[in-house]
């Protein structure tokens, strides 16, 4: 058995992707599936602002996609927005505050839909809450998942929005968040009673160590795929 640690990644099915547009744009991203088993569901994953570096690799998007395909059977597909650099490459355009993602958010959903890639749930951090709230509210969509949500661009009629969908909204918020801490979050959150809002101890807005990746992606898996849950600590080696 070897430990999982920061620098981990177990085995999935990685593929480049690349897609298109409503207003013409091309996207870079990457598909990473369990090895052998079907996935039980997918995580879109829509990433931090990128005028402040946020990008699809940003460091719980790709633990994310390291190890949930191979330990909780999930789907894990990761974009860069317009105008978004990393090492996948870059997506044509340009950043535009929080409008014009609304055309990448929505080929992003059709994206995993036309793949048929089963239950497909946003998981959003930071400027990829805003996302996610304001233009994620999709028929394909099954639910979201929201790391330290900012709550800036996204507004009350974006919450009652998700209120009057019910679909299940799950919100991750940091002790010491810099922008949006757990009693103001829950309060924010009231407008949507089908929100669960689980304040973390001790973690800031951009999750730094071990310790509070584990706790976001065992709360990922918890509501996602809970018969997985609680994720493990080891992987068993290949013989």
């Amino acid at each position: 058995m070897t430990e999982i640690t920061a620098t981990t990644v177990l085995p999935a099915r990685r593929q480049d992707v690349s897609f298109v547009t409503a207003d013409g744009l091309t996207l870079v991203g990457e598909l990473a599936r369990p090895a052998v088993r079907p996935a039980v569901a997918t995580l879109i994953c829509l990433h931090p602002l990128p005028t402040h570096g946020g990008m699809m690799d940003s460091h719980v998007l790709r633990k994310a996609s390291f190890r949930l395909p191979a330990l909780a059977d999930l789907a894990v597909f990761r974009f860069n927005t317009r105008g978004t650099r990393s090492d996948r490459g870059r997506s044509e355009g340009e950043f535009g505050g929080g409008q014009t993602e609304r055309h990448d958010v929505a080929a992003a959903i059709g994206y995993c839909a036309d793949l048929e890639l089963p239950r497909l749930w946003l998981l959003g951090w930071s400027f990829g809450t805003e996302l996610a709230l304001r233009w994620g509210n999709d028929p394909d969509v099954e639910g979201a998942i929201l790391l330290s949500p900012p709550l800036r661009r996204a507004e009350d009629a974006d919450l009652d929005a998700w209120a009057q969908a019910g679909k299940p909204v799950l919100a991750l918020v940091p002790e010491h968040d810099d922008y949006l801490q757990p009693a103001q979050a829950r309060q924010r959150f009231r407008r949507v009673p089908q929100a669960e809002v689980i304040g973390v101890p001790g973690a800031k807005h951009l999750w730094v160590g071990e310790r509070y990746v584990r706790i976001v992606l065992d709360e990922i898996v918890r509501r996602v795929n809970p018969a997985a849950w609680p994720l493990p600590t080891e992987w068993k080696d290949s013989p």
